[in-house]
């Protein structure tokens, strides 16, 4: 159901798993004045940049070289978020199929100056593609889960992309039945 490789695939290089632990990450950034939307809190297009940054060094790390952003998907605004947060963006790959990988992240905010435990603000998982010199897909190390935790995610993983998959042909379907009806696009 995935393209997640193994050595018996012969034209691809045996290339040793990674543990997720390996390239999991966290990001921690101090919201200010300049990161506000005009409702006084911060705007999400901060918070999703502060993902996608965290999500890029994971899936670099993870794949030993440049990877980019393919897709973001899920991305959940749960609790808005203020100046003086202190925000911390943890992520790690989740799946990992012959060139591309998924990376969960989940948002957490505290405030700078209490000593309450953080909240969960947001989550999302992003496709990365790693790519070489020449912007060309290069082959990734399988992800290998460490905990139960893991092991479900990467299950998770795995629906996503089904659904990913799925919806994409669905569209492509679509758009070929309707230009062969005669409707432009």
């Amino acid at each position: 159901m995935t393209d997640q490789f193994t050595a018996v695939d012969s034209d691809l290089p045996d290339i040793p798993g990674k543990p997720t632990s390996a390239s999991r990450t966290t990001l921690s950034h101090i919201m200010t004045h300049n990161d506000t939307n005009l409702l006084g809190t911060v705007h999400g297009g901060v918070i999703m940049k502060l993902v996608d940054d965290a999500a890029g060094a994971v899936a670099g790390r993870h794949s030993g070289g440049p990877a980019v952003t393919a897709s973001m998907d899920e991305m959940a605004f749960l609790e808005p978020v203020r100046v003086g947060d202190l925000v911390h963006v943890k992520a790690q790959v989740n799946w990992t199929g012959r060139t591309s990988m998924e990376v969960g992240v989940r948002v957490l905010a505290e405030r700078w100056n209490e000593s309450a435990p953080p909240t969960q603000v947001g989550s999302a998982y992003l496709v990365f593609a790693a790519v070489d010199a020449d912007g060309k897909p290069r082959v990734v190390p399988p992800v290998l889960p460490e905990t139960d935790r893991d092991r479900r995610r990467l299950q998770e993983a795995q629906i996503r992309r089904t659904h990913r998959l799925a919806r994409r042909r669905a569209i492509r379907e679509l758009r070929e039945r309707r230009l062969a009806e005669g409707y432009e696009d």
